[in-house]
């Protein structure tokens, strides 16, 4: 009997921790599961900066280049459209400085480096500047666009240095009228800047390896590359030499050993000698110090081409 009363209690508080720990169980489920929900949050958040950022770059994605240029052109060619004696009424100074953009949009190599008819406009458009003409600059600048369609990446490159060149000239101009030179000026850099970015280095190669020097006489222009320059030095010196050799010739002609019918044929005969000794000392001269500067021309264009 005291056996039986003591293993009831000892059951009753088996049975009653048993309970206790199930009552206890459900109580740490949902706490543990309370910290879970917030993960999956934070995931989905983070995902949409990304998204954000991904559509920004694909809307900020830059235009072609041979659009932007061509527009560029069509701003430039409205620049131009002046009144007909427009450049005509420039003062003298700016008449000038219209002269040197002319010169440096057409200078060099032109139909090498720009193509044959790009190249043919260009020139035919720096000489509607050196003549003051604005109509026929006008119709060959709308031109432009037109050709710039066909243009390789050399060509291209070659006509926005071009373009910059010359437009700096126009910017030097400073103000004038209502700053239509001014407009012009800095559509010509913006479009030769665009134009000159598209540049390979194939391109740069070949335009590296023409390397000239372009020398302007009024209407004539002169290319002078190390061969030419080496050439032009030979020919300076041979002819030198000869002057030399004449000059050294008639002085040693004495003036007695000639006759004269009077006293005025001497004094013609002496002034005739006096003026050829002048002249063929000054051609020797003149022929050494030009052969002394082609040949320093000719080992600078060659050094420039070999360090290109």
């Amino acid at each position: 009997m005291d056996s039986l009363g003591l293993v009831q209690p000892l059951h009753k508080l088996s049975s009653t921790i048993f309970f206790s720990r199930q009552r206890r169980s459900p109580r740490l489920i949902p706490f543990s599961s309370s910290l879970k929900p917030p993960l999956p949050s934070k995931r989905l958040n983070l995902s949409k900066p990304s998204t954000l950022t991904f559509a920004l770059a694909e809307s900020g994605s830059p235009q072609p280049l041979e659009t932007s240029s061509k527009s560029l052109l069509l701003q430039l060619s409205k620049c131009f459209d002046l009144p007909s004696d427009y450049f005509q009424q420039l003062p003298s100074d700016l008449r000038l400085d219209l002269n040197d953009a002319a010169f440096d949009l057409s200078n060099g190599p032109i139909i090498d480096e720009c193509g044959q008819e790009l190249g043919e406009t260009l020139l035919n458009l720096s000489r509607a500047w050196e003549q003051a003409d604005t109509s026929t600059s006008r119709s060959l600048v709308k031109k432009l666009p037109e050709l710039e369609s066909s243009l390789t990446d050399g060509a291209k490159s070659a006509f926005g240095r071009r373009l910059i060149s010359a437009g700096r000239r126009f910017r030097g101009m400073g103000q004038y009228g209502q700053g239509e030179l001014q407009k012009i000026a800095k559509a010509m850099i913006t479009t030769g800047e665009v134009l000159s970015a598209n540049t390979s280095p194939a391109s740069v190669g070949n335009e590296s390896k023409s390397n000239t020097r372009m020398f302007k006489f009024g209407e004539l222009q002169v290319a002078v590359s190390p061969e030419k320059a080496y050439a032009g030095a030979a020919i300076a010196f041979v002819f030198g030499i000869l002057s030399w050799q004449i000059s050294q010739g008639i002085q040693s002609i004495p003036e007695s050993s000639l006759q004269y019918a009077n006293d005025n044929a001497l004094v013609l005969a002496k002034s005739l000698r006096g003026t050829l000794l002048a002249t063929f000392y000054a051609s020797a001269v003149l022929s050494g110090f030009t052969t002394a500067g082609l040949l320093l021309l000719a080992k600078q264009l060659s050094s420039e081409k070999d360090s290109s």
